[in-house]
């Protein structure tokens, strides 16, 4: 079985910084794009970040310039450095890996968040 566990979720001042972590666990042969998405409360979940294997990112324009995501492949982690954060930020924040395992056809694995909330 693959998990995805995230951290580093907590509460933080207006413009402060949290940096969140994605650790991936289990049989894995590669793991691709990972990405991260968040969810306010009563509003849809959003993608925030992406990350190919590779290396390339892509940022939601809400975030771009204060957020920055990264990976280390040796670990089967990925992150979210979070800058400037304002309370429009605040919402659970989502892991999710698109990963292969041997003998199965890769496919998305969601981790099961971690809170992020943004007040004086």
């Amino acid at each position: 079985q693959v998990q995805l566990v995230e951290s580093g979720g907590g509460l933080v001042q207006p413009g402060g910084s949290l940096r969140l972590s994605c650790a991936a666990s289990g049989s894995i042969a590669s793991i691709n794009e990972m990405r991260w998405y968040r969810q306010a409360p009563g509003k849809e979940r959003e993608l925030v970040a992406t990350i190919t294997s590779g290396g390339s990112t892509n940022y939601a324009d809400s975030v771009k310039g204060r957020f920055t995501i990264s990976r280390d492949n040796t670990k089967n982690t990925a992150y979210l450095q979070m800058n400037s954060l304002t309370p429009k930020d605040t919402a659970v924040y989502y892991c999710n890996a698109d990963i292969q395992r041997l003998w199965s056809y890769a496919r998305d694995y969601w981790g099961k968040g971690t809170l992020v909330t943004v007040s004086t």
